[in-house]
């Protein structure tokens, strides 16, 4: 984890004015003004200790913590009962490796198909630093209506587009994109409904996020319940490079 901060930490551009905000739409602008309050330092990266629940086979309770750069890559660290291991997207390339007692190995796997996955994880995760979806940060936005936006961001090769549904207070309740995997295990790999439910907000570091929720596949149809496979806590956030 300190090699990744290492690799993905950025300083911060400056800090968080209304001049960071013009010429958005209103929806937007009350969403990124809600969730960054005036001063804070304006970073693309941070640590993040969280706790939950995780469905492999049945669910499992786990504890991790994650470096989390929209714009360049993660690594999460999780524990899972006897089981440890570690997703992660850097340089381009995403892998996972999980062993049991941190000895036998259980599964991992790279390439193409795993580092296109990993894109659109980072992308979802992007929530959680609301100061790396700025427009400074090269994320374009626009709206469908004044409670439903649409960021588009780049990284790497990968050009993704979130959309993100709001409450009355502007808050980010859910968020939903195709996401390239393989959900069914049916070892052909291509484009699903993927999404992200909000349960709880929590403030840390002058940053506002969806801080508890439920994640997984076929977000939007009837497959939904059973697409969900990670409900989580995020405990604690630290911002990196602010000072």
């Amino acid at each position: 984890m300190r090699e990744a901060e290492r690799l993905l930490r950025q300083p911060a551009t400056g800090v968080f004015g209304e001049v960071e905000l013009d010429g958005l739409a209103e929806p937007v602008r009350e969403m990124l003004g809600g969730a960054i309050a005036p001063g804070t330092p304006l970073v693309t990266s941070a640590r993040l200790e969280m706790r939950g629940e995780i469905r492999l086979g049945r669910w499992r309770r786990f504890s991790g913590s994650e470096v989390l750069a929209p714009h360049a890559g993660f690594v999460w660290a999780v524990r899972v009962g006897p089981i440890t291991g570690f997703d992660r997207y850097l340089g381009g390339a995403g892998e996972m490796r999980w062993r049991l007692i941190g000895v036998v190995p259980v599964t991992s796997a790279r390439g193409p198909d795993v580092s296109r996955s990993a894109a659109g994880r980072i992308a979802g995760e992007a929530v959680w630093i609301p100061t790396a979806l700025l427009p400074r940060f090269g994320v374009e936005w626009s709206t469908v209506d004044e409670r439903h936006l649409v960021a588009r961001l780049g990284l790497d090769a990968h050009l993704l587009e979130l959309h993100y549904g709001l409450d009355e207070r502007a808050r980010v309740e859910r968020v939903w994109f195709d996401r390239w995997g393989d959900p069914d295990g049916s070892g052909t790999y291509g484009l699903h409904p993927f999404g992200v439910e909000t349960l709880a907000w929590e403030t840390f570091g002058g940053l506002t996020i969806p801080n508890a929720g439920r994640a997984g596949w076929h977000y939007g149809t009837d497959r939904w319940e059973d697409g969900v496979f990670f409900r989580y806590e995020i405990t604690g956030l630290e911002p990196l490079g602010a000072r």
